[in-house]
């Protein structure tokens, strides 16, 4: 039977009439305002049936049981039942019933199971509703929620959610079945919640595409082309100091977790499913265990008398992408540049667009990032008007991201054509004062892509304009580290070692 189209979802006739018959039956009805009249929604399956009694046995008989034999004492010797594992998973309820936040009733138990077979960790699950999660994730550390209808939270609970989720909590969010509306109120309310930080489409070198397996392509069931050509799998998120606190899948993991046989839907393959499952369980516990070693932060405040002129100003370049990728890291450069060598310096960093009027009030811009971007028209105007007329911009990859980087060079090249950057030989200048740098340990994750080296040359590049300094650029990342808290993801220099080159890159610039 050919499938028909519902709102742009190809669904079986049969499995329509299925889930038609199983509302009814179950008692379940369509709420004003649930999503279930937009493009693009997909309903829950319908319930499994009790099934009939054997055909040798009336509707109106019974078993009649005989009572069973005496239960064996235990003896002190046997066996105890093992403790419970911790439970470190929470599946969050929703108003519109089971049948839509727990449609797959074992999604999440079979995944789990799946993790202890495979990483040797054991954890455990339970289900709430969204009012009685804990703000503090030591209660609830990591939130999943699957659904067809609209996900929505009341502005007191939004609250909490952030609170939740900078405290070190995170939260996965699964389009059942790859239902739209439930993917778009997703989005909706983490903007809502994080409108200084909105959800962005994780490019593919993000970690949480190689926590577990390596997944570069996915298999995605056919009913996916009706909204997606690519084999790339599509997760978005929020991240917040270089962690990604909220996870959306746009197609159904559950369906795969917990094995439901349909082409038509919105889904991954189960093999896939389960692979981004583990990948994202995985990449979640180990943030969490790197949030609990990394939440207290340092404040800087600028001392009264220090103003912008005779002292280290730097602003921080906005754009349409993830900008700000760590919060403090950028004034622990400069506190340590000023112990360094007792320049005053501006803790408060100016954060501004590069059509910001007041952009040549900066002589210094520093621009970072993980994901791909791309520059606006009047922003690559704007930004070669600064660069020709000396300004500097210093960059950097934030943990060595690749997306960033191919989109750093790609923009670049639009705001200077012709130019090509250059890497700094050693024993240049930038890397004399005032520490003299040869050397440069790393973080394991950068280590493996030198032979596991645990320290590596400097790899810093330049773009000149007339013989001075325009660019300079480090393709791996420091920020994290002048936070001493690179995460187990990131490829960086280690802490001591990124201050050192980042105060002399600081020095360079105020001598050029």
């Amino acid at each position: 039977m050919k499938p028909f189209v519902t709102g742009c979802i190809p669904l079986t006739l049969a499995f329509l009439l299925a889930v038609t018959t199983a509302l009814s039956v179950c008692g379940a009805h369509i709420f004003d305002g649930d999503g279930s009249d937009e493009t693009g929604f997909v309903p829950p399956p319908p319930r499994q049936e009790i099934p009939p009694p054997p055909a040798n046995m009336a509707g109106g008989e019974t078993f009649i049981p005989y009572p069973p034999p005496p239960a064996t004492p235990a003896s002190r010797s046997e066996k105890k039942n093992p403790p419970k594992p911790p439970t470190m998973f929470t599946k969050l309820t929703s108003q519109y019933g089971e049948q839509d936040w727990n449609a797959r009733p074992n999604d999440l138990n079979n995944l789990l199971k799946a993790l202890k077979g495979m990483a040797e960790v054991d954890y455990d699950f339970e289900a709430k509703s969204f009012a009685e999660i804990d703000a503090d994730p030591d209660q609830n550390p990591i939130l999943y929620r699957s659904g067809h209808y609209h996900w929505s939270v009341n502005d007191e609970e939004k609250k909490k959610l952030r609170e939740y989720l900078l405290r070190g909590g995170t939260i996965i969010l699964n389009a059942g079945m790859g239902s739209k509306p439930f993917y778009d109120s997703a989005i909706k309310v983490l903007n809502e919640v994080f409108p200084e930080a909105p959800v962005r489409r994780l490019s593919p070198d993000h970690p949480i595409f190689h926590a577990y397996y390596s997944l570069d392509r996915v298999n995605y069931r056919p009913g996916v082309r009706a909204v997606f050509n690519g084999n790339e799998p599509w997760l978005d998120g929020v991240t917040i100091d270089c962690r990604t606190v909220a996870i959306v899948s746009r197609f159904g993991m559950e369906v795969g977790w917990d094995p439901l046989e349909d082409d038509n839907i919105i889904a991954y393959e189960p093999e896939s499913a389960q692979q981004l499952g583990m990948n994202i369980l995985s990449y979640a516990s180990a943030m969490r265990n790197w949030t609990l070693e990394n939440m207290k932060k340092t404040r800087f405040e600028d001392a009264k008398q220090v103003s912008a002129a005779g002292s280290m100003n730097i602003a921080q370049v906005i754009y349409d992408g993830e900008w700000k990728t760590r919060h403090v890291g950028l004034s622990m450069l400069l506190s340590q540049y000023n112990v360094k060598t007792g320049v005053p310096v501006k803790f408060s960093t100016q954060e501004i667009r590069l059509t910001d009027p007041k952009l040549f009030d900066s002589p210094v811009l520093y621009m970072t990032g993980h994901e791909s971007f791309s520059l606006k028209p009047d922003e690559i105007a704007a930004l070669r008007n600064y660069l020709t007329h000396g300004g500097l911009l210093i960059a950097e990859a934030c943990c060595g991201r690749k997306a960033f980087d191919v989109s750093f060079r790609e923009n670049l090249a639009r705001v200077l054509p012709g130019t090509s950057f250059s890497a700094l030989r050693p024993g240049h200048p930038l890397f004399r004062l005032p520490n003299d740098i040869s050397s440069m340990k790393v973080t394991p994750a950068l280590a493996k892509s030198y032979n596991n080296a645990p320290a590596i040359a400097p790899q810093v590049l330049s773009v000149e304009i007339e013989g001075n300094p325009a660019v300079i650029y480090s393709p791996i990342g420091m920020a994290g580290a002048w936070e001493f808290s690179p995460n187990k993801y990131c490829n960086s220099y280690l802490e001591d070692d990124a201050l050192k080159l980042g105060v002399n890159i600081l020095m360079y610039s105020s001598t050029r």
